[in-house]
């Protein structure tokens, strides 16, 4: 299965015909796009500050959900 990322900052891929990538929105949110099959290079790139904006750009998902479950579950124990 391909790995998905999350767009956590707007960029515009260089290395992909300047395609445009935006955060929360339907459809530019997901990195890589259809059809892109990035490398293991270009991905960490992306999803650490050695790039030339200088910040994470992408996480990926299964990192998140799994940040969001146990967030869920800590104020399931506080209440």
């Amino acid at each position: 299965m391909e790995e998905k990322y999350r767009v956590v900052y707007n960029f515009k891929d260089l290395e992909d015909n300047n395609h445009v990538y935006l955060k929360d929105v339907k459809g530019k949110d997901i990195y890589p796009r259809e059809g892109l099959k990035p490398s293991k290079v270009r991905i960490k790139e992306l999803s650490t500050t050695k790039n030339k904006l200088g910040k994470i750009l992408i996480e990926k998902i299964e990192e998140v959900q799994n940040q969001e479950i146990e967030k869920d579950e800590e104020t399931e124990y506080k209440e």
